[in-house]
């Protein structure tokens, strides 16, 4: 019997495990799927596997429900991040160093009641990527701007008059080896709207390391006017923050909440 918790960061949720329960060389791609599955299993849009290291120090590996490994997620690390603050009994602010398979990522965890926390991840560089294989089947319109932006993962952001007119799953589906965010400015000036076909996960609930790529590519083509450096991203299932050129210039951060859904005893 193996011990789960369940988090979600803006309805995007997750299943947590300590490996320490099982060990590093469990089949993990295998049990994503399982435990993942909405019907068969618990439901999550990913399993993320929590290494404690140290008082501070933790490592995250992140299989999406389809069974894929992932290098990152920015509503994933902060459900990691408390549910090693649940399990070690923390209490005030606490700054955890997250290794994952996109590198160290710091992590800052303030509670907010019994449930929530608000979590601050400092989510390294934006960087441009070649265009995804099969972007030239979507038959976007040539004038319409498209950016293709690594966060440690793989991300094609497009800007539209309306996010809610976008068949998003058929879009996603030709090009599921990278997340497609789709964007439109506002309603504030400071802000952008948001959704997301995810890699190994489908149309989600939000996004974090896509909200960082929307924010940041909302600010190059002047879409959006970040106030204090600061752009709100709404997505379906709420708002977060992002943060430009924070720490330095060219790095995002990322603001939002992650919540305590509930523990659960499955079967390896």
């Amino acid at each position: 019997m193996i011990t789960l918790t369940k988090h979600h960061g803006l309805g995007n949720d997750f299943l947590v495990c300590d490996i320490s329960q099982v060990g590093s060389d469990a089949p993990w791609a295998e049990l994503a799927v399982q435990w993942c599955d909405r019907r068969l299993g618990v439901g999550a849009d990913g399993l993320l596997l929590l290494n404690i290291t140290g008082t501070d120090e933790l490592t995250m590996v992140l299989h999406n429900a389809d069974g894929s490994r992932a290098e990152m997620s920015g509503n994933g690390i902060r459900c990691l991040a408390q549910a090693a603050y649940i399990a070690q009994a923390r209490t005030g602010n606490v700054d955890y160093a997250v290794s994952t398979d996109a590198g160290l990522r710091a992590v800052s965890v303030r509670p907010v009641d019994s449930v929530t926390v608000q979590a601050s991840v400092s989510m390294g560089a934006v960087a441009a990527l070649d265009q995804p294989t099969g972007w030239s089947t979507i038959g976007t319109d040539p004038v319409r701007p498209v950016m293709h932006l690594s966060l440690g993962n793989p991300h094609t952001v497009v800007g539209v008059d309306d996010v809610a007119a976008v068949d998003l799953l058929a879009i996603g589906s030709k090009i599921p080896q990278v997340n497609l965010e789709i964007v439109e400015a506002g309603p504030e000036v400071n802000a952008i709207t948001m959704r997301v076909h995810e890699r190994g996960a489908g149309i989600t609930q939000a996004c974090g390391t896509g909200a960082c790529a929307s924010a940041w590519a909302a600010a190059q083509w002047a879409l959006v006017t970040p106030y204090d450096g600061e752009v709100i991203v709404h997505m379906d299932g709420g708002d977060a923050t992002v943060r430009l050129n924070e720490p330095e210039q060219g790095h995002v951060t990322l603001v939002g909440p992650a919540v305590f859904v509930a523990q659960i005893h499955v079967h390896q």
